[in-house]
């Protein structure tokens, strides 16, 4: 690679890493598991640079590649294998303000989605990227993305009324 290209990629990489981060793990909710999808996202990137650099909007290219990458892990039978199957009791403290504990609470929810549904919520609702972005982002049709953003707040919103359910039922004993 040419002096010039190691001067764009490594201002490409210092610009574009946190945003990459933030979403990779929003999506994954696992620091670890977000820091390598970037990290292998960000190398590939390295590898082609004069194809992501000469791209439309190289940030959504290389989004894109870290959202598959973590997608792709979800797919190989050691991660299901290892992957908890609940979400640990919070550890907010009692005497955290309310908004800390509702935001705990709906990153649990988002959490316990599906992983596709869960990065059509981030990629629409935290980055906030239109439907056809979301579709290009992850490979598939803005009729799946709609179905799948449509599935998952349907989940979330039986989920709370459950949870207000419970709740008024143990404020009610």
């Amino acid at each position: 690679m040419r002096r010039a290209d190691e001067t764009a990629y490594t201002e490409f990489y210092a610009s574009v890493w946190s945003s990459l981060f933030r979403t990779t793990y929003a999506i994954s909710g696992d620091a670890g598991q977000a820091e390598d999808a970037v990290q292998s996202a960000l190398a590939k990137a390295y590898a082609s640079w004069a194809r992501v650099r000469d791209s439309r909007q190289p940030e959504a290219y290389v989004r894109k590649m870290a959202v598959n990458e973590l997608l792709g892990v979800r797919r190989r039978s050691w991660w299901r294998l290892e992957r908890p199957g609940h979400v640990p009791e919070s550890r907010a403290a009692e005497s955290a303000a309310h908004e800390v504990v509702e935001r705990d609470e709906l990153w649990r929810a988002l959490l316990s989605l599906a992983p596709r549904q869960r990065a059509v919520l981030v990629l629409r609702y935290y980055e906030d990227l239109s439907e056809q972005q979301i579709a290009e982002a992850l490979g598939c049709s803005r009729g799946t993305v709609k179905s799948q953003a449509s599935a998952a707040l349907d989940t979330l919103r039986q989920r709370y009324a459950a949870a207000a359910e419970l709740a008024a039922e143990r404020d009610r004993r």
